[in-house]
């Protein structure tokens, strides 16, 4: 259980760093392409359209096969991540995206599915722990990705060498994957149940604040904190920093005290978190405001994936079903805030992200 807990781990941590590194190598990409801002925010919408589509039909096929299969093909998955730095117009590099979103689609459904199957072989919380090795990895990917285009070094040589890198990590972790069984008649979708309506909810909020945060914090410190822009990304970092570490200690502290009282503290202190951000609106306090609302959403969606995959025998539809929706919110959020940010204000407009952390929190009973 020791080497499969180790292996499933570091499939996260892969996942996270590999394609996080496409993601900051960005604006490379447009500048090679000479993408306008709205070409490329066309293009990006291919990786969330793709990610949705393949999770899930790759829930019902994990359902029958076992995670193990599919995770064991890892390495042609990483591999997408080298497409858009091939792509030479807008056409082509939706499609990239598109092949991207839905390669990490599939990743994610079989690897949380095999990180449910450990943890439940193992009988010892590990779930949360296993985001926190994601979020540490797209830590360290978009950390590398600064320093290779510090070097000056172009996307195509760099992710290439992250794609073969990450394809031979991920092959050495396949044998001590968990040979999860599959049952071939099992459901193939998830069916429909309050229960799972509502976890659906909580991840739909919590993933539409973790997306407002990735696309907005920066925004924020500029426009309305004052921050210059060499601190302004640190709002972000804040953020990031405090998620993993938050989930590096979320199973201990959720088998202590419960699933549902950690995710109703974690969604209110999230709130509180950009609350504070909005209404003092200094760096400082901005800063501070982001990397609280960062430890309280850490748990959060961990947990709920987790609460999901195990409502039922067959882990991977419920999974893939309230992960889609999660993703929905993480897809839909930053759009709708800036849609609400042009008919007021940003600090307006993020304010629906506290209501809807308070929202999680007030369903967070079924997390249990």
């Amino acid at each position: 259980m020791r080497r499969a807990r180790v292996s499933v781990t570091g499939t996260f941590f892969l996942n996270g760093a590999i394609f996080s590194s496409w993601y900051a190598r960005l604006p490379a990409i447009q500048e090679g392409l000479e993408l306008s801002p709205g070409q490329l925010g066309i293009a990006l919408l291919g990786a969330p359209a793709g990610l949705l589509v393949a999770q899930p039909l790759m829930g019902a096929v994990t359902a029958r096969t076992g995670s193990r299969p599919i995770v064991a093909a890892a390495p042609v998955y990483l591999g997408a991540v080298l497409l858009p730095a091939l792509a030479v117009d807008t056409v082509t590099r939706l499609l990239a995206v598109l092949v991207v979103g839905a390669a990490n689609g599939v990743l994610d459904i079989a690897m949380n599915t095999q990180g449910i199957a450990v943890e439940q072989a193992s009988g010892a919380r590990m779930f949360s722990s296993l985001h926190a090795a994601f979020s540490f990895g797209a830590l360290g990917g978009a950390v590398l990705a600064a320093a290779a285009a510090a070097a000056g070094i172009a996307p195509l040589p760099h992710l290439t060498a992250v794609a073969l890198v990450g394809a031979v990590a991920a092959a050495g972790l396949v044998p001590g994957l968990l040979r999860d069984r599959g049952d071939r008649g099992a459901s193939r979708f998830a069916r429909p149940s309050r229960r799972l309506a509502a976890l659906g909810a909580i991840a739909f909020c919590a993933l539409l604040a973790e997306g407002a945060v990735f696309d907005w914090s920066g925004v924020y410190l500029t426009t309305q904190a004052a921050a210059s822009a060499g601190l302004a990304p640190l709002a972000l970092a804040a953020f990031s920093l405090t998620m993993g570490v938050g989930r590096l200690a979320g199973d201990r502290v959720a088998a202590r005290l419960g699933a549902a009282p950690i995710a109703r503290a974690g969604a209110l202190l999230a709130a509180l978190g950009l609350g504070v951000a909005l209404l003092l609106a200094t760096p400082v306090a901005a800063l501070g405001g982001f990397a609280l609302m960062g430890l309280g959403l850490s748990a959060v969606f961990p947990l709920t994936l987790r609460a999901a995959g195990t409502a039922a025998q067959a882990a991977a539809p419920n999974l893939a079903a309230v992960s889609t929706v999660g993703y929905g919110g993480f897809l839909a959020g930053p759009p709708v805030i800036g849609l609400l940010a042009e008919i007021s204000d940003l600090r307006t407009a993020l304010a629906l992200v506290c209501l809807l952390c308070v929202v999680a929190a007030l369903l967070a009973n079924h997390v249990d």
